[in-house]
């Protein structure tokens, strides 16, 4: 599907925030209401809080956001802004889960129990101590783009494997005579705080994670005092951002959905539209017809001056 680039400027804000949620429908109905009818996107509702992402016109989303906040607890709701030319959402949907970042461990609670906030002003001088653990909470995929130096990579194909990774390696990083903190980070923030909600309930007592996550410190450290190596894996049409999250160099495959480097569009594996070098050998003959049917139609939509919807498949967080 293709759509006209809207003549009003159409915003998009991903937003969460970990606080108790009594009723749950009663929340998921309220904000079906405040999005109608000019706001789309998906809102996860849980017990643990909100979760999710949602474009329109301006005023529209600034009044969702407002509503949001107005729900007990949801003062300091985490939101992050960006412009698109047009919505890139089909629909509006907001959604009752067990937890809105899926860790398999529904029983936490990170609104009472997540560890430290550090602002980024704070993050180099937490993980330039020695005794600090840094923990990357993120997939394996996104820590390939890039990853705060000296980082632990636990190498997770999804955030639903953390919990068995540190019982089975990562606990045995803090067994010292004298225990580490355990500093950790996510691309926005989520992610890690629910880490370290996670750490907490295994008995770990000194836990801190990177408000804002990786993007707040992208946008507000200088690159020259930075500790950040290479770009950050975003889940939206830029792929990859790096300092001033200025644009990447990292595109999507449209075959796997998995960030491709320059390097790897060198490669004869390489076709876009269609495959790379983790998908190639995976692709059927009819797979590459529909996917060269595909990007036929987003060039054609190009040339015609129309955005086509759904250009970008990002994977989830989870």
């Amino acid at each position: 599907m293709a759509v006209s680039p809207s003549s009003t400027p159409v915003r998009v804000a991903a937003l969460y925030r970990f606080a108790a949620i009594a009723d749950c429908e009663a929340v998921r109905h309220r904000l079906d209401a405040l999005c109608r009818p000019e706001v789309r996107g998906t809102l996860l509702v849980a017990h643990e809080g909100l979760n999710g992402t949602i474009a329109g016109p301006e005023a529209a989303v600034e009044r969702v956001i407002a509503g949001i906040r107005a729900l007990p607890g949801f003062d300091r709701l985490e939101v992050k802004y960006a412009e698109a030319e047009a919505i890139p959402f089909h629909r509006m949907k907001v959604r009752i889960k067990p937890e809105i970042v899926t860790m398999g461990q529904p029983d936490l609670d990170p609104a009472a129990d997540a560890g430290t906030y550090v602002a980024a002003a704070d993050w180099n001088a937490l993980i330039r101590d020695p005794n600090v653990v840094v923990i990357d909470t993120r997939n394996d995929y996104e820590a390939a783009v890039g990853a705060f130096e000296g980082a632990v990579q636990p190498d997770t194909r999804s955030f639903r494997d953390f919990p068995d990774w540190f019982r089975s390696e990562g606990r045995a990083l803090l067994d010292r005579p004298d225990p580490p903190k355990v500093a950790m980070y996510c691309t926005g923030g989520i992610r890690c705080e629910k880490a370290t909600a996670f750490l907490k309930a295994e008995g770990v007592r000194e836990v801190f994670h990177l408000e804002g996550g990786i993007l707040r410190y992208l946008e507000t450290t200088p690159e020259a005092d930075s500790l950040w190596r290479g770009e950050c894996f975003v889940f939206d049409e830029r792929v990859a951002v790096g300092h001033s999250l200025t644009p990447g160099s990292h595109t999507l495959c449209r075959g796997c959905r998995m960030p491709v480097s320059a390097e790897g569009r060198m490669s004869p594996n390489h076709v876009e539209g269609v495959s790379c070098d983790r998908c190639s050998d995976a692709r059927s003959v009819a797979d590459r017809a529909r996917y060269l049917e595909r990007a036929k139609q987003v060039e054609l939509a190009a040339r015609r001056g129309l955005a086509h919807i759904g250009v970008v498949q990002a994977p989830t967080k989870d």
